[in-house]
């Protein structure tokens, strides 16, 4: 079931008697259980009415049985079930506790009519081999909650913020993505944050986005490779400077930078290999915006300088690592070598 329509049918005062909620935006996935909480309740019955259990601790007959338990001072039964083993992919079962599949499967002919029993399944996928989920999915029960790509998050970021009369700008929602991640818990509190310093009806625009957000360490070493991109080697150590103010660990820095390298020497290999964006996202596991980032810095970048720069690095994080040279000493060295020559 697609995420609208199950939020749709909450909405509209439609429950299913059992949803299967799994992917891995675990954020959304607590807002769907929060909506459907707020709706089959008031805040004062949601202690009689919700029902928690975990599958590591709890068979999946002791929740079928609560679901088939009439509620007491209330109209309905939420029976909520944390997952990571039952119908997880590469899930293990619990030598504990021993599962009867088919005592939910029978449930799924009958159910009580007024509980709602929710999975919420901490796992990027399903076990689609195990008949459980099978069953579930042709019920069509089974409510996914994978990472949003770039433009929905930006969609959903704009929308948030719409939500509370604001108006959050996409240059805004561009630097959020790449300061915070695509995180969505994360980047909810960075949105309402920046709804709160703006007030009902103000706007928030990548300035005051930038003012109200910290750079990441990521962030100011992207920069820091952009700059070493453009031979701009004053710039570079400049940012290479007020991180080590901020007392970053230089080791550490050098990882960052090399990770940054490889991952644009990556793509390059895979461009010429005609993969998409979104094919390069899963070959390198990561998310298509930073695929996007990335390539798009690459471009300033040959094959040979990425492969020489890599190789410098490492010889570098040896000797750090070795005690053969200051850390702090031996990567303001390495920027400034970067000066010397342009060749490739």
């Amino acid at each position: 079931m697609d995420i609208r329509e199950a939020f749709k049918e909450i909405k509209g005062g439609k429950f299913r008697p059992v949803y299967v909620l799994y992917g891995k935006d675990r954020y959304r996935m607590g807002q769907f259980i929060d909506a459907l909480t707020n709706i089959l309740f008031t805040q004062e019955e949601r202690e009689m009415g919700v029902v928690k259990f975990d599958t590591a601790e709890s068979s999946v007959d002791e929740a079928v049985l609560e679901a088939e338990t009439p509620p007491f001072f209330v109209e309905r039964k939420l029976v909520l079930v944390r997952d990571a083993t039952l119908m997880a992919a590469g899930g293990k079962d619990n030598a504990k506790v021993e599962h009867r599949p088919e005592t939910l499967i029978r449930y799924l002919d009958n159910p009580f009519p007024t509980s709602v029993i929710v999975f919420a399944v901490h796992a990027d996928k399903l076990d689609e081999r195990r008949k459980l989920v099978k069953t579930l999915k042709d019920r069509n029960s089974v409510v996914a909650f994978p990472e949003m790509d770039t433009a929905e998050l930006k969609q959903w970021l704009v929308k948030r913020a719409a939500e509370q009369k604001r108006t959050l700008t996409p240059d805004a929602a561009d630097l959020l993505i790449a300061r915070v991640g695509v995180g969505t818990g994360q980047l909810s509190q960075e949105v309402d944050k920046l709804c709160l310093h703006a007030g009902e009806g103000g706007i928030i625009d990548a300035e005051q986005a930038a003012l109200l957000t910290a750079a990441t360490v990521e962030e100011d070493v992207f920069a820091l490779v952009d700059a070493i991109a453009e031979l701009r080697i004053d710039r570079a150590l400049g940012m290479y400077h007020q991180l080590l103010v901020r007392r970053e660990e230089p080791i550490k820095i050098a990882a960052l930078i090399a990770r940054q390298l490889r991952i644009m020497l990556q793509i390059k290999e895979l461009e010429q290999h005609h993969y998409s964006p979104q094919q390069m996202a899963g070959q390198l596991g990561l998310h298509p915006y930073a695929v996007k980032l990335a390539a798009e810095k690459g471009k300033k970048f040959t094959p040979a300088r990425l492969g020489k720069l890599l190789a410098a690095l490492a010889e570098l994080d040896y000797g750090m690592k070795r005690g053969l040279i200051d850390k702090a000493l031996g990567l303001e060295l390495y920027l400034l070598s970067l000066g010397v020559g342009k060749g490739a």
